[in-house]
Order: structure tokens, then sequence, then C-alpha cells
């Protein structure tokens, strides 16, 4: 499974010691500042959207986690990445501005062969090649070059015949929004790669006590949150491991007919959801084993102390937060 959310890695990396509750307090205001970068023409607002992009990447050497786990972690978002991609291509046409790019292109029943086709090669091919995702962009890559040379070379008719132009304005919008979202994802993946589910769940707690002045109970939000980020792992293992097992047994998740894995995905839920009251059902016994009654004080086992490397991080973003702010303003 390429969902990475959830899982934590121990390690003894400056992320890994930072107190849970400036952690989360950090995320939020990074991930706020990513999204105030307007989306504009502007040299200025290109450097911070890349610049915000590349503090991400640094964050997850500092985190000491393999990047090659956090960036495996985008794939399960590598289509709606690519698809917002090329429908802001498709859709920014500004007037006047000069095109990068103007390549006819001809949809007709011979692309629509080829699409089939090419459709067919790359859903065999999938399972046989190593580096799906490169493979992946490769198909989307064909499938506009394919419109070029049935336009170029076998034109016929009926078709329909379009221009596909990309704009700066286009390119530099989709830009922002492919950066925008990778660095949200590796922001929020290097949280729970560094941080433990029972550290998460204090954090939150922590960050939640003024919610109690009004009667909010927050130690059950901050348990249900935590109890739902680390469950998720579990279930998607335990999900890889049944269809592992259905496959063993003849089950064809790829060729079947439609009726066919409609019949193989009930087949799958039903486990899973079972597995899932049982995992519910274990957990509640154990932590009332453990003397965890709801709505009752707990004491903590870590007494968490803001040291300087948090104080200097949570300081790190607050100037950067500040920063954009500033540069709103004056421009």
């Amino acid at each position: 499974m390429n969902i990475k959310i959830g899982q934590y890695i121990n390690g003894n990396s400056i992320l890994h010691k930072m107190d849970p509750r400036i952690k989360l307090i950090s995320m939020f205001f990074l991930i706020v500042t990513i999204f105030l970068v307007p989306v504009k023409l502007d040299i200025v607002y290109i450097i911070w959207v890349i610049s915000l992009f590349i503090f991400s990447v640094l964050l997850i050497f500092l985190s000491g986690v393999p990047i090659g786990k956090v960036f495996s972690g985008l794939k399960a978002v590598v289509f709606l990445l690519t698809f917002t991609f090329i429908i802001q291509l498709f859709t920014i046409r500004p007037v006047g501005e000069t095109v990068l790019l103007d390549v006819p292109m001809e949809i007709s029943f011979i692309t629509g062969g080829l699409f089939i086709g090419l459709t067919f090669l790359y859903h065999y091919l999938k399972s046989k090649i190593k580096f799906r995702t490169i493979w992946f962009f490769i198909y989307v890559f064909l499938i506009f070059f394919i419109q070029y040379l049935v336009f170029k070379y076998i034109s016929t008719s009926p078709s329909f015949i379009y221009q596909f132009k990309v704009y700066p304005s286009g390119l530099i919008r989709a830009g922002f929004i492919f950066l925008r979202i990778v660095s949200v994802m590796i922001i929020a993946s290097l949280l729970t790669f560094t941080t433990s589910t029972i550290e998460l769940n204090d954090g939150l707690e922590s960050l939640m006590k003024p919610l109690r002045l009004i009667k909010v109970p927050t130690y059950v939000f901050s348990m249900m949150i935590s109890l739902t980020l680390r469950s998720i792992p579990t279930l998607l293992e335990e999900t890889e491991k049944i269809l592992k097992a259905q496959t063993s047994r003849g089950a064809d998740f790829n060729e079947s007919k439609f009726k066919d894995k409609l019949r193989q995905i009930i087949a799958l839920l039903i486990p899973v959801f079972v597995i899932s009251f049982n995992r519910a059902d274990d957990l509640s016994n154990a932590m009332e084993a453990r003397g965890y009654i709801i709505g009752e004080e707990r004491t903590k086992i870590d007494i968490y102390k803001i040291k300087f490397t948090d104080y200097l991080a949570l300081i790190t973003i607050g100037l950067i937060f500040i920063s954009l702010l500033v540069v709103r303003i004056a421009l």
C-alpha cells in the first residue's frame, strides 16, 4: 500500500525529539503559509512557493526518514496531481499572453482505438514494471502524442481537431498547485513519521485544553484522532494481506469482468470490516485493562518540556509566516 500516513518510524532526529505541541503548531502555520502564497505570475511569489517546497524537502533530511519512503506516499495522489496539472494547462488561456506551446491535436475513431490499445498495454505492463509512477507519466504523454501523430499523418473525418496551447500563466498556476499539494503532503507525512500515537494524543489534548472551559471533552477528541491515524496503516496492512490471499486463490482484480470485480471487492471488504471490529474490540479491552476510563483524569508517563530547539523551530516558522504576510501587504 502506498498510503503512508499514520505510520511512525522510530528515530533520534531533531524532529523526533521536538515537543509534539510545537510540531502540531508548526505544521498548522506552515500549511497555512503555503496556501497563503497567491497564485500570480509574479517572480516574488514564484520564489516563495519554490522556497517553501525546498524547505519541506529539507525537513525530510532533518527527520532522518528515508526520502524514498516519504515520496512513495505521494503515489496515492499521482492521478490527482496529474489531472489537476493538465486541467490548469487546458483552462488557463489569458488574452494577449504569449503562447509557449501550440500543437494541433485530433480526436477521431482512430485515436479512440489507439487509446483503448494503449490502455490495455498500460494495465498489462503495470504489474510487470518496477517504476509504475514513471510508466503512468509515459502513458499520459503518449495519449497526447498519439493525438498529434494522428493529426499530422493519418487525419480522418469525422474528427474533432483542437489546439493544445500552453500559456505561461497556465504553466505557473499548474506548478503552484502541484508544489502546494506535494509540500502539504510531505509536512503532514513527516508529522506522523516522527510523532508516535501517544505523543500525538498528548499534544492534541494539551493544545485543546482551553476548550475545557466550555465543557468540551478534549481528551475524547484527541484520543479519537490519534487512534484513527494509528489505525490507517494497520487496516491497510490487513487489506493487503487479504488481497494477496485472495489473489493466490485465483482472484484476479485486474483482468476479470466488472461483475466479477464487484463480487471480489465485496469479498475483500467484508473481512476488512470484520477485522476492524475485532481490533476495535481488542483495543477497548486493552484500554480498560490498563485502567482507561472515559472522563477520568489520567496521569502522563512523559511530562513534556519545551526546549531551546522547540522555541527555535517555532520562531523560524513564525518568521516565515510573518514575512509572507508582510510581502503580501507590501505588494
